[in-house]
C-alpha cells in the first residue's frame, strides 16, 4: 500500500497528520507531505483513516495487492 498526496490541494488543515503522525508530515507552510509514500506495515488503517479525514481530498491511497 502507498499514498499520494496532491499538495496544490492541501489547506493545512492537519487532520492527516492527527490522524497519522508516523506517515503525514507538514512543511514550514503547513504543507502535507510523505517522505517515503510506502505505508509501513501496520500503519494501513491509519493511513486510509488519514484519507478519509482530510476535507480537501488531498490524499490518495492505493492498495497494490488489488
Amino acid at each position: 500500500m502507498r499514498v499520494k498526496v496532491d499538495r496544490d490541494l492541501c489547506c493545512s488543515y492537519r487532520a492527516c497528520e492527527q490522524q497519522c503522525p508516523q506517515l503525514f508530515k507538514h512543511d514550514s507552510d503547513g504543507i502535507v507531505f510523505v517522505e517515503n509514500e510506502q505505508v509501513p506495515i501496520g500503519l494501513e488503517g491509519a493511513a486510509a483513516a488519514a484519507a478519509s479525514a482530510c476535507p480537501q481530498g488531498a490524499i490518495r491511497v492505493i492498495d497494490e495487492q488489488r
